[in-house]
């Protein structure tokens, strides 16, 4: 278990502790051969994994690669023994001159602005898979996806499972991770690459995500949007942790596995910050009796529980959000139900 601070004095301090490895990752990539490339390490969880990576297994080869247009991010990744890689990840040429590696973390992909430029999140969630597939099919390939593939679940009903088939999802860019996932599975069933296709709900850093909304709505009196009443979420490391020990983890053909956390009502959680802010939270709307709802029940028999409780991610999301400390500026939509980002 990694040491918990009681909060975050700054930015460096949370990225350091999102960016700490657990005694298990650093035992698991003790025993993956090779070393370790992160395709997209320039976006939100880019470039803590890409962090822990090195630290837990310092003697590795750990590569980034992005277009770097975050100022300064290239820098501060060199700092910490990433070797940084600028490319265009939708260029053969650019794809083709990347290095060699036997373990490669698929992170790129496009959802905020994908309503009135679908053409380019189409491009990015189901073209790049396919070049990637291709060009390191004699890899490992632990590939991000979202649990906007599925279905809406029951509120009730525990979550999907990975063996609910991802039909009728909602809206462009939802449709565009199943074929993300579609181009993975025929590559690995063509060429027999091993991999495993990452789920994600709502991985949580001070920054951004479900809690920092739903504070930043209580702390400026706006009232919170019910549509969407429940979610999924896990702490950013703990994300970030289980993703690089999935590597030891990889099926042929590749195979989805869920990554979240506990299920949460967004009335409950909301109320809960808000005692801890000081302040009672209004609400517009009322719960629907469906949500993105994913059960991870085969990560936690594979990983554990999370490290981080939603206590702790309470505390923490209160004390950063009532110092007014940074945030990413980019709201989940948490609350959408019609797929629009």
């Amino acid at each position: 278990m990694v040491n918990l601070p009681t909060h975050f004095d700054n930015v460096a301090h949370l990225e350091d502790v999102m960016s700490t490895p657990s005694p298990a990752l650093v035992a698991t990539l003790a025993r993956v051969p090779g070393d370790i490339m992160v395709l997209g390490v320039g976006g939100k969880m880019g470039p803590t994994l890409a962090r822990m990576a090195k630290r837990a297994a310092p003697q590795k080869r750990v590569m980034g690669v992005a277009r770097f247009s975050e100022a300064g991010l290239l820098e501060r990744l060199q700092a910490h023994g990433i070797e940084c890689i600028e490319a265009d990840l939708l260029s053969r040429d650019a794809l083709a001159a990347l290095p060699d590696a036997s373990n490669i973390i698929f992170m790129a992909g496009r959802k905020f602005g994908s309503t009135g430029s679908e053409w380019l999140t189409w491009a990015m969630n189901a073209h790049v898979p396919a070049l990637v597939a291709e060009r390191f099919k004699a890899s490992r390939i632990v590939a991000f996806s979202t649990a906007c593939v599925y279905p809406f679940a029951s509120v009730k009903s525990g979550g999907a499972t990975e063996d609910l088939p991802p039909t009728a999802p909602c809206g462009e860019y939802a449709n565009s991770c199943v074929a993300r996932e579609r181009m993975f599975q025929h590559f690995s069933h063509q060429y027999g690459t091993a991999g495993r296709l990452l789920r994600l709900s709502y991985a949580i850093d001070m920054r951004y995500g479900v809690l920092h909304d739903l504070a930043q709505k209580i702390i400026a009196r706006e009232p919170i949007d019910l549509a969407m009443g429940h979610a999924n979420i896990i702490w950013q490391g703990d994300a970030n942790d289980w993703a690089l020990r999935a590597l030891a983890d990889c099926n042929t053909p590749t195979s989805p596995l869920n990554i979240s956390g506990p299920q949460i009502s967004i009335r409950t959680t909301a109320i809960a910050l808000g005692k801890r802010l000081g302040r009672v939270p209004t609400f517009a709307g009322m719960e629907a009796d469906t949500a993105w709802l994913v059960n991870c029940d085969q990560a936690n028999r594979l990983f554990g529980p999370p490290q981080v409780s939603l206590d702790t991610l309470f505390d923490w999301t209160a004390d950063w959000s009532q110092r007014g400390m940074d945030s990413l500026g980019k709201p989940t939509h948490f609350e959408a139900r019609d797929g629009k980002y």
